[in-house]
């Protein structure tokens, strides 16, 4: 739900020197292909195969568009992505999706944590509307959920291999726990320090 990723980005402007920018996207993940996936392309066409059973074209197809729920752009340069994750974002797909990442790749969360969620909720997916076919790419039932944990996981894999800081994950849980907390700003910046954000880009009152 919308208010659950505004809670974070309105107290964000307190936490992190950056430049905040919501709903948006790198031109190299709106439509990720073999060119825009580089030295992970072999995963991502695995965790394809595995979702699908099909095999991830080379050049996404040209309806493929996405938006992250926020950018941030630190005053050196530096970039990263910042998503809030609601239930639907914890799936069976996203458990597969996550059981094939490589080792040592970097994450800006705790993907145990993420992974244990999505098996705990695998099979509690809602049904209908929530989980239509997403043709092309994702022609089946349950498609949707299929092209949500595929793009979470092109999120997760491809920034560092374009030079972007990893990609941090906020869950419903960890928003719910800031926002009430007496001082939302310290909970919420000593939670992205924990998540790998340098102090130097973080705002100290």
């Amino acid at each position: 739900m919308k208010e659950i990723q505004d809670g974070i980005t309105r107290l964000l402007a307190d936490a992190v020197e950056a430049e905040i920018e919501s709903e948006s996207c790198p031109a190299w993940l709106l439509r990720p292909g073999r060119i825009e996936c580089l030295a992970m392309w072999e995963t991502v066409s695995a965790i394809y195969a595995a979702l699908t059973g099909l095999v991830l074209p080379e050049r996404a197809p040209s309806r493929e568009r996405r938006r992250l729920d926020v950018l941030l752009t630190y005053e050196n340069g530096d970039q990263q992505i910042l998503e809030v994750d609601e239930k639907q974002h914890f799936t069976g797909a996203r458990a597969l999706t996550l059981e094939h990442y490589p080792a040592g790749v970097k994450l800006g969360f705790d993907a145990s944590q993420w992974l244990a969620r999505s098996r705990a909720l695998a099979g509690r997916e809602p049904g209908g509307g929530f989980g239509r076919p997403k043709p092309p790419l994702f022609p089946s039932d349950g498609g949707r959920h299929r092209q949500r944990a595929f793009r979470d996981a092109l999120a997760d894999l491809l920034p560092p291999v374009h030079g972007w800081l990893p990609t941090i994950r906020i869950s419903d849980a960890e928003v719910a726990a800031i926002t009430s907390a007496s001082d939302a700003v310290s909970s919420l910046r000593a939670l992205l320090h924990e998540r790998g954000v340098p102090a130097s880009y973080l705002v100290f009152g």
